[in-house]
């Protein structure tokens, strides 16, 4: 079987994650690579022997290419919609970094330019694919915690020493909300987070959040510290996001100085994942207890990284296999909605409701 032509559209900080599940498979080949500065494009190329990528600075130009047959868009999100429509058009299957869109009207503009073209879409989320997660969520699915009725998600941003340089610029953008669509905490990071609310415990009924903001430089406002609280649709289901940002910590990263821990209550005991993007905590990934023990799994792959391969080689069998991805537009949608009630409730102190989201 011929493989499938991917070309990615944008190469800065997060294409080197990306591009890695392509790398490690037969049943596709990165034939192109685009991004407005040339350069770039073809410095990633070399880097990661893809010596046969054709190189494009207008995406127009990929588009235009019989040998793509999908496209991997690693832009900044007030970009995401137009690309991402001329891509259905020009009939290429979509992978769009989250979050997809800027807004719920973009967001249904892509689904209908992709439903219309006949293409699979996918949102770009890798924490519903990361192992850890998926171990709990198989543990849940097994009803080894009884009913979960409770998802505390805990995440603490300070400084990384052996992480990832990232670029000034590539943060630069996350700060100016035209560009960005909200901040780079709740909105920006927050995408992962609202995704695997709703993966481990299904749909939202209502959300209240607190979003202050911490100055880092003249104009520079993050936005942390953030309690973020919801309604599950279930009946008895709530849900919690807390983050901060501690500058002065340091947070053992090969990536961001992000430490991620999530705990899930069931009636039975309890499931602790304990390592994400960071790993702060030297104990196993993924701890249940259920009727008086401990159960550690610690032979599982918990490297980010990881998350970004699993989630890349899903898309690529959808295709091929003519399968709806688990993070279809539809479903990115859903997502979408509930990171803007969320910051909606912070300007209105209310609750909001996600399906209010239009």
């Amino acid at each position: 079987m011929k493989p499938l032509g991917v070309g990615i559209i944008g190469c800065g900080r997060i294409f080197d994650l990306n591009v890695l599940g392509y790398l490690q498979t037969d049943k596709a080949k990165i034939v192109a690579l685009c991004d407005s500065r040339g350069v770039r494009a073809k410095k990633k190329a070399k880097e990661y022997g893809l010596s046969e990528a054709k190189i494009y600075r207008d995406y127009n130009d990929l588009l235009k290419d019989e040998q793509v047959d999908m496209v991997e868009i690693l832009l900044p999100h007030y970009l995401h919609k137009e690309v991402a429509v001329a891509a259905a058009e020009a009939g290429k299957h979509i992978s769009v970094q989250k979050p997809p869109a800027m807004n719920v009207k973009e967001m249904d503009e892509m689904i209908s330019a992709a439903r219309k073209a006949g293409v699979k879409f996918k949102v770009y989320e890798n924490f519903i694919f990361y192992p850890p997660y998926r171990k709990a969520k198989e543990l849940m699915d097994a009803g080894e915690i009884g009913n979960p009725h409770m998802i505390r998600i805990k995440m603490t941003s300070g400084s990384v020493e052996c992480g990832w340089e990232v670029p000034l610029e590539a943060w630069m953008w996350r700060f100016t909300p035209e560009q960005c669509g909200g901040g780079p905490t709740i909105w920006d990071d927050g995408y992962h987070k609202f995704s695997i609310a709703r993966y481990f415990m299904g749909e939202v009924e209502k959300v209240f959040a607190w979003i202050e903001t911490t100055e880092l430089g003249p104009g520079l406002l993050l936005d942390s510290p953030a309690i973020i609280m919801w309604k599950y649709k279930s009946p008895g289901k709530l849900g919690v996001w807390d983050t901060s940002f501690a500058p002065d910590m340091k947070i053992k990263s090969k990536y961001y100085g992000t430490d991620e821990r999530v705990e899930i209550t069931g009636t039975k005991g309890y499931i602790w994942i304990n390592q994400c993007t960071g790993q702060l905590l030297d104990i196993p990934p993924v701890i249940m207890y259920k009727d008086g023990e401990l159960t550690c799994f610690e032979n599982l792959r918990c490297d980010w990284a990881d998350s970004f391969i699993d989630s890349t080689l899903h898309f690529i069998d959808a295709i091929l296999e003519d399968k709806e991805p688990i993070l279809s537009g539809e479903e990115g949608k859903k997502t979408l909605q509930f990171a803007l009630a969320a910051l909606k409730s912070a300007e209105t102190h209310k609750e909001v409701s996600p399906d209010e989201i239009k």
